[in-house]
């Protein structure tokens, strides 16, 4: 208890007077010997102990008085130094005060008389500071709590990282979020501009080829507004030669250049014509007897046409170029046999039914099917409906269909060369993949004339001819119904009578007839009648009189008494 401490502040000393209940050392202030108290006035004007300016000692005062001006003999409390600012304590008046305490409390080791000196603060302890005690309160003795029951540690969070991780995570999801919100924005704009811009090229395709609804081009207007006669076309006649089974099919080619449409034209075998020699035929006599060349202008004579070039395709061929193009889909109307199917109940090669995909055989086997007692125009829709799908398939490319048609290394005949055989071909194929390509049957009257219905609906409109059937006086026309029970009498009948300048019309097929007959209507043709007779080799007795069929002159029934070699 008598230990002293220098604290190097001037002369003051310090002298341990006690411990806390910490454990913490208790100072006071001691003076040193021979020299008097001091007190530190701050400001040199004012009685305070301490000086911390160190501006000079403190001076004597004279004695305070609150209420008087005069001397009173009394000297006011010195405010004691308070190193926290809690407030200023006055020294008691008997010159004593309590114990240091740094926490503004009086030391727990008893009461200790305190000399006049101040009471101070040692720098080199630390201890906490005291909040100053809000207005209203009373001494810190009246205090509720004090600071030292409070203790702040700081201990370390085991959950921090858990936390700083779960932060992260949930940043990062976030972010991704956002991301994934950006990307599928980006994406929809950039749908929507791909959209945008096919809409926006389908829309010039079709004003630039002119289909746009509402729209035309100058040229559309112009072949609208030409009339039939003056329009333009190119016209190529073709002929598919059936290599096994004999026989032809006929139809043109129209590229209508001024409304651009492209149409198929079937001719029906029983068309009438002019052979070489004048005498009135049928279309297939003349494709036998005449040729390309005589066919083709005789096509002409009747129709009121200017046909560029013949395209003889004969089966084989059909055959290749359905297999170039890679097979074609036709809405077949009928079960096609296998012809070379050796049990009888085989499955068909060709079936009936909606886009049916054909090769090159079964192209071929479909397009030269003629069922029993079907007439030929059967047949010859079905070669219509090849011819169309084939253009469909077809390259639009000049030099592409050109390259096709050098592939199939057909013999062209002149004037038509290959070159001009693909240009046409890939134009048609063009018309026929826009939709704007049909097939149409020319309508041929039972004795092969034209009818004013023909007339009006295809060789005007279509071809923009006009139909020039021969004279009903060039030839007698002969309607042969066959009743034999022998398919092949009709077309040994067909060239007999046609041989002998006659006009023969097919009358189909009846039940079988023991006996033929030749049957005329009116009497003038009684002479023509028993020629009929002669001709066929039947005798005389065969002709009678009666009711004739459609617009024949004479009608021949071929009964089983009918013997082909005798005529």
């Amino acid at each position: 208890m008598n230990d002293r401490y220098d604290a190097g502040y001037g002369d003051d000393q310090y002298e341990l007077v006690g411990y806390d209940e910490y454990g913490r050392p208790v100072y006071r202030q001691v003076a040193p010997p021979q020299q008097p108290q001091q007190q530190y006035d701050p400001y040199a004007q004012q009685g305070y102990g301490y000086d911390p300016y160190a501006t000079g000692r403190q001076q004597p005062v004279p004695p305070y008085d609150p209420y008087a001006g005069g001397d009173t003999g009394q000297q006011p409390p010195t405010p004691s130094y308070d190193p926290y600012g809690t407030g200023t304590h006055q020294q008691p008046a008997g010159g004593h005060s309590p114990p240091y305490d740094p926490y503004g409390r009086t030391a727990t080791s008893g009461h200790q008389p305190r000399v006049a000196e101040q009471t101070a603060y040692i720098p080199q302890q630390a201890g906490p500071v005291e909040e100053p005690l809000p207005q209203g309160r009373g001494d810190q003795g009246d205090r509720d709590y004090r600071t030292e029951q409070f203790a702040f540690v700081e201990e370390p969070d085991q959950d921090s990282e858990d936390v700083i991780d779960w932060l992260k995570f949930t940043e990062n999801r976030t972010e991704r979020r956002e991301e994934a919100k950006r990307r599928a924005r980006a994406r929809v704009v950039a749908l929507v501009v791909v959209l945008a811009l096919v809409a926006a090229g389908g829309v010039g395709y079709l004003w630039y080829a002119g289909k746009l609804p509402g729209l035309s081009t100058s040229d559309d207007k112009t072949g609208t507004d030409t009339p039939v006669a003056a329009q333009k076309r190119d016209v190529i006649v073709v002929h598919l030669h059936n290599t096994k089974k004999g026989g032809t099919s006929t139809a043109l080619l129209v590229d209508n250049t001024t409304t651009n449409q492209g149409t198929t034209v079937l001719l029906p075998n029983s068309l009438a014509v002019s052979g070489d020699d004048g005498a009135t035929t049928t279309l297939a006599k003349s494709v036998d007897d005449d040729g390309s060349s005589g066919t083709r202008d005789a096509i002409d004579t009747v129709l009121g046409t200017e046909i560029q070039g013949t395209w003889r395709l004969d089966t084989p061929y059909l055959q290749n170029l359905v297999d170039l193009v890679g097979n074609i889909e036709v809405d077949t109307n009928a079960d096609v046999p296998d012809p070379d199917a050796k049990t009888k109940g085989a499955a068909p090669l060709v079936r009936k039914g909606k886009a049916q995909t054909l090769s090159g055989k079964t192209a071929v086997a479909y397009a030269t099917y003629q069922a029993s007692g079907e007439a030929q125009n059967a047949q010859l829709e079905r070669f219509g409906q090849v011819m169309q799908a084939v253009l469909r398939k077809m390259t639009s490319d000049t030099q592409g269909a050109t390259v096709t048609v050098q592939t199939l290394g057909m013999i062209i005949e002149p004037p038509l060369t290959d070159k001009d055989l693909g240009a046409f071909l890939a134009k048609l194929a063009e018309l026929a993949k826009g939709g704007d390509y049909k097939t149409a049957m020319l309508p041929v009257q039972a004795d092969g004339t034209l009818s004013a219905q023909a007339s009006g609906s295809v060789v005007k409109n279509v071809l923009g001819g006009t139909a020039k059937s021969p004279d009903k006086d060039a030839a007698v026309r002969v309607s042969v119904q066959n009743a034999s029970g022998t398919k092949d009498n009709t077309e040994k009948a067909r060239v007999v009578l046609l041989n002998g300048g006659f006009t023969f019309l097919e009358g189909g097929t009846a039940s079988a007839a023991a006996t033929s007959k030749v049957v005329y209507a009116d009497a003038a043709d009684k002479a023509n009648a028993t020629e009929v007779a002669k001709t066929l080799g039947l005798s005389a007795d065969a002709v009678t009189k009666g009711q004739v069929s459609g617009n024949a002159d004479v009608s021949v029934v071929l009964g089983q008494d009918y013997a082909p070699s005798s005529s």
